[in-house]
């Protein structure tokens, strides 16, 4: 009822459901300022790729510590597949990575 259907295509629109959620009433919505406010994904307020070195986002490292400012891509409709993909890439490299310092030598 609260729910709709799973987008057609992957990157489209379902407003507020597992893959969208837009906080309109958040004091900091929206809080990248250049983003369309309609297509804004409030799903990922604080992105799960963050702590990878190499999280394939615009970020900008200053001291050690990333600026995410400029970076849309958790807040795109499109965001929730690619951060999805990324973190099951992640889980893969840490398990072949386990399973080879278990491995007998």
């Amino acid at each position: 009822m609260g729910c709709k259907p799973r987008a057609a295509f992957p990157g489209d629109v379902v407003d507020n459901s597992h893959r969208f959620f837009r906080n309109t009433a958040c004091r900091y919505f929206p809080c990248h300022p250049e983003a369309d406010a309609a297509a804004f994904n409030c799903l990922f307020c604080f992105c799960p790729l963050y702590f990878l070195e190499n999280c394939g986002g615009d970020s900008l490292t200053r001291h050690g510590v990333k600026d995410c400012t400029p970076c849309l891509r958790p807040h795109r409709p499109e965001g929730y597949d690619q951060i999805l993909d990324r973190l099951r890439e992640e889980a893969g490299k840490r398990r072949q990575e386990a399973e080879a310092a278990q491995a007998p030598k």
